[in-house]
């Protein structure tokens, strides 16, 4: 069983957590059975992914451990839902946007121990993503790569840096492109230039990458959309082929949102094996297949081959540690109060 959690009913779930008592609309019946409960929280783009992945393993839970289980999702900016998990909301298990947003937990209330990252496979990403531009029908302002985003009459649609991991990752694919583009003549200045100009053919910051694809979707605003590519997929096949193209840009960035169980919720909700059996299955064939389905590239070799075909191919993929020298410099940098992301959007 599954059930979402809005972005509202998340600020009871911290007051009902600090006050101890938990109320999830669970017949008395089955509060009487003491029926185990699991928090999911993630970030904008993940809903349909978990979903699935809800329906799916506690299918299997119910049928290797004869337990009914529910999992609950909350939904929003990255950050700001790494901040809600710090200030009280009591996640079980955090699929948050960047390894970025996960080192919160750590640093913010030691939620975590600093090595999370090598508790499962590909350093806790059982998928990976990247950025694409998401356009109008027919790509009516032919928008093919980066430079194209700061032409005349041009509008950007893209959520804030300082809430949204969606954002983060494509701000730096951005600065990643224009640094290469001006580097003969000193490429960060170039690069802070071009992420400057960017900014300012956009009209609107959401918080979250979802909140963008409404705003580009539903309300029509923009000529392009920097977006995850499950969300411009999905866009796709939601809405019908032919409403929306998707733009693959020669240069993007591989992200890779990571995934970990939170030590101090599990322990105190004796939920520790339920969580990790969780995540772990993730990375089964079955997890896999639904990431792959979801649109989101898989780790396992295996089904990331079967399912390569619905994948574009992106020309050259650069990472954050080899372009910004890892999570930890590039918030430094650019995203902590004060950074370059500050200095450009608030001259």
């Amino acid at each position: 069983m599954t059930a979402r959690i809005t972005r509202r009913s998340a600020a009871g779930l911290i007051a009902a957590a600090t006050s101890g008592s938990w109320v999830f609309g669970d017949s008395p019946a089955r509060a009487a059975s003491a029926a185990v409960t699991l928090l999911n929280v993630s970030y904008d783009a993940t809903r349909e992914l978990y979903e699935a992945i809800n329906t799916a393993f506690t299918a299997q839970w119910l049928a290797q451990e004869r337990q009914k289980i529910t999992v609950l999702q909350s939904h929003g900016g990255s950050g700001q839902q790494a901040s809600a998990i710090v200030n009280g909301l009591q996640a079980d298990v955090a699929t948050l946007g960047s390894s970025l947003d996960i080192m919160q937990l750590y640093t913010g209330a030691h939620l975590i121990p600093d090595n999370w990252a090598t508790r499962l496979p590909y350093n806790s990403c059982p998928y990976t993503s990247t950025i694409v531009f998401l356009t109008r029908r027919g790509n009516p302002k032919n928008v093919r790569d980066w430079g194209d985003l700061i032409r005349p009459g041009v509008q950007v649609v893209t959520p804030n840096p300082k809430t949204s991991g969606a954002a983060r990752w494509a701000y730096l694919a951005a600065w990643a492109w224009a640094q290469r583009q001006g580097a003969a003549a000193g490429g960060d200045a170039a690069a802070k230039r071009y992420v400057k100009t960017l900014y300012q053919h956009v009209p609107v910051l959401d918080a979250g990458a979802r909140g963008a694809t409404d705003t580009f979707v539903e309300r029509g605003i923009g000529d392009v959309l920097l977006s995850w590519e499950n969300e411009a997929l999905l866009a796709g096949q939601r809405l019908g082929r032919g409403m929306f193209a998707v733009v693959v840009p020669p240069l993007s960035i591989l992200a890779e949102p990571p995934v970990t169980v939170v030590d101090a919720v599990v322990d105190q909700h004796h939920t520790r094996h339920l969580a990790q059996s969780y995540l772990q299955f993730l990375y089964m064939p079955q997890g896999q297949q639904i990431i792959a389905r979801n649109f989101y590239r898989p780790q396992l070799p295996a089904v990331a081959q079967q399912y390569a075909a619905q994948f574009p191919k992106v020309a050259q993929m650069v990472t954050v540690e080899q372009a910004f020298g890892g999570w930890a410099r590039a918030q430094a940098v650019h995203f902590a109060d004060g950074g370059t992301f500050d200095q450009i959007y608030g001259q």
